[in-house]
Formats: C-alpha cells, sequence, structure tokens
C-alpha cells in the first residue's frame, strides 16, 4: 500500500492514506485552519522481503521506544510494520474500535512511543469490563474515571463505554502527545475531558462530590521497567505504582476508590506484593492475548471499600 505524508502549519507531521480525505476530515482541517502538503511514504514489508533487504529496520520496541522513532509520527505503513514485526499482525495497534487503516481514515495519529505504549482494543475492552464489573459493586453508581497518564486515551476511552454515565478526566504531561491525542479525540467526538499538566498539581485543583465514586486507570511509562526476562518491577515505573495510588488516595480522602494498575504476565512479586498491601481488596487478572510470557493483565485494587 502507499501512504501520504502531510505536514500540518504547526509543523506536525501527519499521515494520511492514498485514499481521499473523509468529509469529517475536511471539516475537521478548515475550522482549525491546518494546511496540508502531501508526500508518499513507504509500504509495509512481509518477513520474507524483510529477509532479501536487510536495510529495512526491524519495528519492534526498542526502534519505536528508545530509537529514532521515538519522537516521530509514524505512517501507516510503519503502524502495521510494528504490528507485523513484533506480533505477527498487521492490525496489532487497533484503537478506539478500529484497525489501523480505518483509525488512520479518521485522522488519528501516533507517535512511535504512543504505538507501543498504549492500551489496544483488544486488551482494552476486557479491563473495561472488568473494571465496569468491579464498580457496579461500588456504594455509589456515579463515576468519575481518571486517567493520570492519558497516551493515547484508549483505556479510557473503553472504561467510558462500560460506564456511560460517568465523567471522564484524563492528564498529559508531554506536550508533543497531548497536542496529539487532543486532535485524535476531536477527530471522534469523546466525551474526555483531556488536560495538559502534571496530574498530582492538576487533580489537587479538582472538586469532586463525595457521592461520587473515584475510578483511576493506574499505567504510568514502564521504559526501563519492563524486562522482557525479569518481568515488570512496579517499583522502576515513572513515577513508581505505590507512589500514584497513594496520591490519588490522598488527594480524595473520603471517596470509595477503585484502581485498575496495568501489569505483565511476568511481574516482580516483591513489587506486586508492596502495591498490593497498600490496598484493602485486590484482584490481578492476566488476559491471554499475546503468545505466553508476553500477556498484559490488571491488577484491580480498592481504597475505603471492598467488593461484596
Amino acid at each position: 500500500m502507499t501512504c501520504l505524508l502531510a505536514r500540518d502549519a504547526a509543523g506536525f507531521a501527519c499521515n494520511l492514506d492514498e485514499l481521499q480525505p473523509s468529509n469529517e476530515l475536511r471539516n475537521i482541517r478548515s475550522a482549525t485552519g491546518i494546511k496540508l502538503r502531501f508526500e508518499r511514504g513507504p509500504s509495509p514489508i512481509s518477513m520474507s522481503e524483510r529477509t532479501n533487504n536487510s536495510s529495512s529496520p526491524v519495528y519492534d520496541r526498542a526502534l519505536l521506544l528508545y530509537g529514532s522513532k521515538r519522537n516521530e509520527i509514524l505512517t501507516l505503513a510503519e503502524i502495521e510494520q510494528y504490528g507485523l514485526d513484533s506480533f505477527g499482525d498487521a492490525d496489532y495497534v487497533s484503537i478506539y474500535g478500529m484497525p489501523p487503516r480505518e483509525w488512520y481514515r479518521h485522522g488519528i495519529r501516533l507517535l512511535g512511543r504512543t504505538a507501543v505504549e498504549c492500551t489496544r482494543d483488544k486488551f482494552g475492552k476486557r479491563i473495561g469490563l472488568d473494571v465496569a464489573s468491579v464498580a457496579a459493586r461500588m456504594p455509589s453508581n456515579q463515576w468519575v474515571v481518571i486517567d493520570p497518564f492519558a497516551g493515547s486515551c484508549n483505556t479510557l476511552f473503553w472504561i467510558l463505554r462500560q460506564l456511560p454515565d460517568s465523567e471522564g478526566i484524563a492528564f498529559e504531561s508531554d506536550r508533543q502527545v497531548f497536542e496529539l491525542t487532543y486532535r485524535n479525540l476531536a477527530a471522534l467526538d469523546q466525551r474526555i475531558e483531556l488536560v495538559h499538566g502534571d496530574y498530582v498539581r492538576l487533580l489537587q485543583e479538582r472538586c469532586v462530590p463525595e457521592d461520587r465514586s473515584i475510578v483511576a486507570f493506574v499505567a504510568p511509562p514502564w521504559g526501563t521497567a519492563l524486562d522482557e526476562v525479569q518481568g515488570l518491577d512496579l517499583r522502576r515505573t515513572t513515577p513508581p505504582i505505590s507512589e500514584v495510588i497513594e496520591q490519588i488516595a490522598c488527594q480524595f480522602p473520603k471517596h470509595n476508590i477503585l484502581l485498575a494498575t496495568q501489569v505483565y504476565e511476568k511481574v516482580g512479586i516483591s513489587s506486586l506484593t508492596e502495591v498490593q498491601t497498600t490496598l484493602d481488596w485486590t484482584e490481578l487478572r492476566i488476559y491471554d492475548s499475546n503468545e505466553k510470557g508476553r500477556n498484559h493483565g490488571i491488577l484491580l485494587g480498592t481504597k475505603r471499600w471492598a467488593p461484596r
């Protein structure tokens, strides 16, 4: 497939496939004043083609999270190549209920690091269902759902689908990620309040009625906290998981809180135990969406209440 690269007036590299933009995208661009120019980009290559073309980089976690693609907006071909090279699935980075080719047509764009760190649909939907099943047992059926580390906001997107009457608030401290996600949510017309800045300071400015329950998705960047052999060390995320939980609990001292912490199938037992001891009730759930040993999951936990 041939892809098109567009750069807007603000200097953001945006990528569109060679299909003509939809009316929805034309309206977004005219409303924001974005001017686009188009360049042709590469198509994804198969593993057999890669064997005969050693100069083609492998699109893996290292390249997108730490390498030259970290802060670049990926083309559709690169999104699909990451899925093929890392998981044997061109549609691996499915988000907002759509495979890459479809969300790309809607104007959705991801940085290299966001493509790695985002919660894909298969995982996000299961998180949303599990969170909702526990939230239904909370004393109040009115929820404020908080995501301190927004990224793509795809997890919050799925949780709100399962808690349709709730309020969604997300925080993103990285300016580039924030601006891109803000555009993505605008294209989708999502009811998520996305705020730029540090969640610790911004949460202090939030006043949530005491009759509301708090649901928080805790997934700070893993970075080097994840080792494919040793697993995930919850004390080495940025910031550490226990620190995030404590900050949320301190900010809402009179609220019932449900926390969903993203984890890996292989997780350091001592770091997991450390987190569990800070909570009143916990349940670990691992999802069999990848090959064994590479699956993700969540640690459900509560503060000031326990499911009955």
